[in-house]
């Protein structure tokens, strides 16, 4: 089942990993078949080796970015949290939608962004 501790111990990984681009922590987040929505509408990276080049591919330089988050709500399948991600030249506000297996996983992540101004 997923809870807070969850969640918040995923999130925390995936600041890591974009802290990093270290391709073995980003690929740890998710699930061998894992699909990763980067805006709700687009077709997904399907697969973590997928996931992983196409992370790689937009990442950010390390520090380049902070991100605060909280929970909007934490459920058995389907956990949200609301973000700000904040850039030197840029702030987004952000919603990710998290489904996490029950190894702590993601399957599935969609993120929504809006660019501030």
């Amino acid at each position: 089942m997923t809870d807070l501790e969850a969640v918040t111990q995923w999130v925390d990984g995936y600041v890591r990993a974009w802290n990093s681009n270290d391709p073995a922590e980003i690929g740890g987040l998710f699930a061998e078949d894992a699909a990763y929505y980067t805006a709700p509408f687009r077709d997904p990276w399907r697969g973590r080796d997928a996931i992983v080049a196409g992370w790689l591919d937009r990442r950010d330089q390390p520090g380049e970015a902070s991100f605060t988050w909280f929970p909007v709500i934490v459920g058995p399948d389907l956990s949200i949290v609301q973000g700000t991600t904040v850039y030197p030249t840029a702030t987004y506000s952000n919603l990710w939608l998290i489904r996490l297996d029950t190894v702590g996983q993601c399957r599935e992540f969609t993120e929504w962004w809006m660019r501030h101004g």
